[in-house]
């Protein structure tokens, strides 16, 4: 049976001696893992719209629950992505996150959207990398189920605190922080929160529609990071490597 799908290439792994295998993110199926036949020749057709953090059209061939790419059209490339190591490798992150997050039995055109934006933020806007980074990530989180309580303790409900909890995802006043061990929570700017607060509740069209000062542009970006990988419970190499980029540069 054929299907006609749009899809974010997420993962590409060589398979075989010029096939590929390939984690897409689509819009209405979901993650699927497929299979594209001779793409790794130079004269494949399939060559350009089987490509990392592409964005195409697919038509798949499935069989016994296996999916084959039959034709791939490619709808955005992102090449300013591909030109910039910095951005080719945040965007990898962002892939990496997208296959954490994301079910193959589960559609979410959300996650689908969220990843689309970022990318064109990145490419087309040129937004600044903390900026969207740190967008990306609470979103992210949001959509995923990790919705942090931003309007007062999480705990007891108690209006008027900016110290933020890691492990309890979100706000918790002085009564309720108990013994926290040291990197377990920070005290946040108002500015910060005012823009975690928007990240979690404008329009995706507005998502990157905010500016901060660079100390709580980064302040903001160590929140989000640390509240996501303690929420998630794992490291992410692609993000190690972005990392690593400003190290050694």
């Amino acid at each position: 049976m054929f299907y006609t799908t749009k899809g974010l290439i997420l993962r590409e792994t060589q398979y075989k001696e010029s096939d590929k295998l390939l984690d897409v993110l689509t819009g209405d199926m979901g993650r699927l893992t497929v299979k594209a036949r001779g793409v790794r020749r130079k004269n494949s057709k399939l060559r350009s719209g089987c490509q990392l953090l592409c964005y195409s059209e697919l038509t798949l061939f499935e069989k016994n629950g296996y999916y084959t790419v039959n034709e791939a059209e490619p709808l955005e490339m992102f090449m300013g992505l591909r030109t910039d190591i910095e951005l080719l490798s945040l965007g990898s992150y962002f892939a990496q996150l997208l296959e954490t997050v994301s079910d193959q039995d589960h559609v979410s055109p959300e996650l689908l959207s969220l990843g689309l934006n970022s990318l064109y933020a990145l490419d087309k806007l040129k937004k600044p990398q903390a900026l969207v980074k740190a967008a990306f990530e609470l979103r992210l989180m949001a959509l995923s189920g990790y919705y942090p309580v931003l309007e007062g303790c999480a705990s007891c409900g108690e209006s008027g605190t900016r110290w933020f909890c890691f492990l309890e995802g979100g706000l918790i006043c002085e009564n309720c922080r108990g013994e926290l061990k040291p990197g377990e929570g920070r005290k946040l700017s108002q500015g910060t929160l005012d823009a975690m607060r928007h990240i979690l509740t404008c329009p995706p069209k507005r998502l990157f529609s905010f500016t901060l000062p660079e100390k709580q542009m980064k302040e903001l970006g160590e929140v989000t990071e640390r509240y996501l990988i303690c929420q998630l419970d794992q490291s992410f190499y692609a993000l190690d490597f972005y990392k690593r980029l400003f190290i050694t540069s």
